[in-house]
C-alpha cells in the first residue's frame, strides 16, 4: 500500500453505467457489477477499457458515520459524450476537481485498512479536507478483483480550503 497519494486535478469526466442505492451494512456491489458487466459492451463511445466504481455520498455522510446510511454506487465506464446511452443505463458527470489518488494493491475484499488510513490518518493530518464530489476506484489493466496482485487507484475528492 502506497501511503502517500499523488494529488491531481481531475477534468470533468462523463460516465455511463448502472447505479444502485446501498449502505455499507447492506452492500450490493457484487449484484451491481453482475448487472452491469454483461451490458458493458453496449456502450459504444468509451474512451478506454478502465472501469469506474463510483460512490456518491450525501454532504453529511461522513460527519456522523453510520454503516446503515444509504449512498449511491455506480458501475461505469468513461465516455466521450452522452450521444448514445444504451437502454437500462444512466449517465453521471464527475465535476472537475482536486483528488488524492492512492494506489491500492491487494484483494478488493481486503481494502478496509487503506480506507481507514485515508480517512482517519492521512486526511486529518493533511492540508486538505473532504470535498463534496464523487469518490471512485479506477480499475485498469492491473485490476483482478480478489487476486492479491490486483491494483486499483482510489480517488478521494479533496479541497485545500480552510476547514
Amino acid at each position: 500500500m502506497n501511503k502517500e497519494p499523488r494529488v491531481e486535478t481531475l477534468q470533468e469526466t462523463k460516465l455511463i453505467g448502472k447505479r444502485s442505492f446501498m449502505s455499507f451494512s447492506q452492500n450490493k456491489t457484487k449484484e451491481l457489477w453482475q448487472g452491469f458487466m454483461p451490458q458493458k459492451g453496449n456502450i459504444k463511445n468509451t474512451t478506454d477499457s478502465d472501469l469506474y466504481s463510483v460512490e456518491v455520498f450525501d454532504i453529511d455522510f461522513f460527519k456522523i458515520f453510520n454503516p446503515a446510511n444509504l449512498f449511491e454506487k455506480w458501475a461505469a465506464v468513461k465516455v466521450k459524450n452522452f450521444d448514445s446511452v444504451p437502454e437500462g443505463m444512466e449517465t453521471l458527470t464527475i465535476p472537475k476537481g482536486l483528488y488524492a489518488v492512492f494506489l491500492y494493491k491487494g484483494k478488493a475484499s481486503d481494502a478496509s485498512p487503506i480506507y481507514e488510513y485515508i480517512f482517519n490518518t492521512w486526511l486529518p493530518d493533511s492540508d486538505y479536507h473532504l470535498d463534496n464530489r464523487p469518490h471512485f476506484a479506477l480499475m485498469g489493466k492491473k485490476y483482478r478483483n480478489e487476486d492479491p496482485e490486483s491494483e486499483e487507484e482510489l480517488w478521494i475528492p479533496i479541497c485545500g480550503d480552510i476547514r
